[in-house]
């Protein structure tokens, strides 16, 4: 299997080097997720959101691109993001190449939800209203 590309990043994403870190020429699908800073929640308008991670989150991260990678056989990338993030700026990238678009598809989707639950990366959201809450604390 390929190196396993999974980063935590204090800057913007670069989506194309999380792509060529997938791309394969014997692969007809790639997949890319993008994770973007949404201007509400809940109802509420959000000015802006900061994320804040572990010392080890990028390990954690590897730790999940290497085991989805492993049990299905793809080439697999991820990229978080942490610090404070605009609206519109993407928190993570993900991508996934396959043979076929249903396995890739699948692919994404179980990585970016492994990583939403095993990463230790809290989110704040600041709202508009000038109140701020912690996430999935």
């Amino acid at each position: 299997m390929t190196e396993i590309f999974a980063r935590i990043t204090d800057t913007s994403i670069d989506a194309e080097q999380v792509v060529a870190a997938v791309d394969d020429p014997t692969c007809g699908a790639l997949v890319t997720f993008h994770g973007i800073v949404r201007d509400h929640d809940g109802g509420r308008d959000v000015a802006a959101l900061d994320y804040r991670a572990h010392p080890e989150a990028e390990r954690f991260i590897a730790a999940c691109v290497a085991s989805e990678q492993e049990r299905s056989g793809l080439r697999l990338a991820a990229v978080h993001r942490v610090g404070e993030l605009s609206i519109g700026d993407a928190a993570l990238v993900a991508a996934a190449s396959a043979p076929h678009r249903a396995e890739a598809f699948a692919a994404i989707e179980r990585l970016v939800e492994r990583i939403k639950h095993e990463v230790p990366i809290w989110k704040r959201q600041h709202f508009a209203d000038g109140i701020s809450e912690w996430v999935g604390l």
